[in-house]
Formats: structure tokens, C-alpha cells, sequence
């Protein structure tokens, strides 16, 4: 009996402290600070195009920072947001504060370890991505992988993004073709019934 109480007392422990260390490892937007400074290749309303543009992220400490700073800092996270013009209306793109329901910025572009000098990536625009307006967003991310900075370009100068549709040149042609074909076979059809009626 005095045994599976022990077990028992063990087991609440194990996941009060699983619990605990969870909880722990929330990150608020509001609450992580602007230590980065992030630039992005795209001008405010260009349009690229998914699959073939190619969009080139620069981030850096911020110099207004006081010095050590980043100490805690050991990678960056770059990922695409959509900006608040693509979250209207859209519910599975909503900007949460709790980073972990967070859906604004749901592509990854990169993952690297941080360096106190900066870094820099080019990502072309991957196919999967849907047509929005978006923005960029670093993330220094501690050793256990939490957000603990950010930096951003601003929303309000966004880029837009044009997906591939799969609609092709070739298929608007063929629908064209068929179209116009069913089109003629019916009154073709219609003029033989016609005829035969009248005789």
C-alpha cells in the first residue's frame, strides 16, 4: 500500500513539474522585446510570384540595445506573416498574443544560429505559398527553442505574393477548343433534328 502511494506521490510530482516547465516556456508578443532589426529585399505593394521570386532577409541587433543583450540568443527563426490586410475575415490567420496559437506567421523561411554580427538568407518564394500581402519576422530563439526578441519589417509596408493557380496556358486553350466544339455540336445536333422534323 505505502509502495503505490510512493508511485502515486512520484507520478503527481513528474507531471506537476512537466506541467510547470510548460507553462514556463509560453512567449508572449507583447512581452519579448525589439532587439532586431530586420530588412527585406521586397519594396512596399511589389508583387512576387511564388515559385520564381526570390526575396533576400537581413537581420541584426539593434545598436540601441544595451551591450550582452543577446546573450541569451542561440539562433534566429525568419518566417512569413500576413499582414493585417490578409488576416481580415480569416480566421485560421488570426494574430493570437500566446506565440504557441499565434497563425500570423505560419512559413518558415529560415532557421539559422545566430551571430552577434548579423546574418542574412535568400528564400525563393516556395510554391505552397498562398496569394497575400505579407511581412517578415526574425525570432531569436533561446537554447530550448523559445522565442525570447523578435524584429520585424513593417506591416504597413507589406509585399504581396501571387501563387501559382496550376491553370496553365496550354489548359485555357483545351477549354477553349472544347468549349467551342460542344457549343458547335449542339447546333449542329439541334439544325439535324430540325431537318428531319420538317421531312
Amino acid at each position: 500500500m505505502a509502495r503505490s502511494e510512493l508511485v502515486m506521490a512520484l507520478l503527481v510530482a513528474v507531471l506537476a513539474a512537466g506541467c510547470c516547465a510548460s507553462a514556463g516556456a509560453v512567449a508572449y508578443l507583447s512581452k519579448l522585446p525589439v532587439t532586431l532589426d530586420v530588412t527585406a529585399s521586397p519594396s512596399a505593394g511589389q508583387v512576387l510570384h511564388a515559385g520564381e521570386d526570390v526575396i533576400t532577409v537581413t537581420w541584426a541587433l539593434n545598436a540601441t540595445g544595451p551591450a550582452g543583450d543577446d546573450a541569451a540568443y542561440k539562433s534566429v527563426k525568419v518566417s512569413l506573416c500576413y499582414a493585417p490586410a490578409s488576416q481580415k475575415e480569416r480566421e485560421w490567420r488570426k494574430t493570437h498574443d500566446d506565440l504557441k496559437k499565434d497563425k500570423t506567421c505560419q512559413f518558415k523561411v529560415a532557421q539559422q544560429p545566430y551571430a552577434g554580427a548579423g546574418g542574412s538568407v535568400e528564400y525563393r518564394v516556395a510554391l505552397d505559398i498562398p496569394t497575400a500581402a505579407y511581412y517578415v519576422r526574425a525570432y531569436a530563439l533561446d537554447a530550448s527553442g523559445t522565442q525570447v526578441a523578435y524584429g520585424q519589417t513593417a506591416p504597413a509596408a507589406a509585399f504581396n505574393v501571387v501563387s501559382i493557380t496550376g491553370v496553365t496556358t496550354s489548359i485555357k486553350v483545351a477549354a477553349g477548343v472544347f468549349s467551342t466544339f460542344s457549343v458547335v455540336s449542339l447546333a449542329f445536333f439541334f439544325f439535324i433534328e430540325k431537318r428531319k422534323k420538317n421531312n
